[in-house]
């Protein structure tokens, strides 16, 4: 029987983007930044790259996968990980909230708490419950240092 495939955290990323697009310019509800102060976005673009990234290829390093509900070999708790359980999501959110502070309008930051929502109950709650199966007292001891986002 063939596995349902899961949409992947990047594929709703680049969604919301485009969502916060069509916002931005079919319905813009006012502008809350302007420009050149709205140029910060590309510092919080930069800080979610800078977050997302190398929380991802810290993966990489130890051999475990990347891909939400692939089976995980190892309990990634160091770097980035030793402040926030989810690096690679909260560089997504960071990111998007980058976007939107270019656009600088608030309908383009419409599709930023959807997306939260989305990755909390689709990944975040899955992912916790499978690592406490896969590495019990392990991870419930580090889900006790370290926050889920921040």
């Amino acid at each position: 029987m063939e596995q349902k495939r899961k949409i992947l955290p990047p594929v709703y990323l680049l969604l919301t983007v485009v969502a916060m697009t069509g916002f931005h310019y079919f319905l813009p509800l006012g502008r809350f930044i302007v420009e050149p102060y709205s140029y910060f976005g590309f510092v919080l673009i930069v800080v979610g790259l800078s977050t997302t990234i190398p929380a991802a290829v810290s993966f990489k390093k130890v051999g475990t996968p990347v891909v939400p509900f692939e089976v995980s070999t190892k309990l990634v708790t160091t770097g980035l990980y030793r402040f926030t359980r989810n690096p690679m999501y909260l560089g997504m959110v960071v990111f998007l909230i980058g976007i939107g502070l270019l656009f600088g309008s608030l309908g383009s930051l419409i599709p930023v708490p959807l997306f939260v929502w989305i990755i909390r109950t689709n990944f975040i709650r899955g992912e916790e419950n499978f690592l406490a199966e896969i590495f019990g007292n392990e991870y419930l001891e580090y889900k006790r240092r370290a926050r889920r986002w921040l």
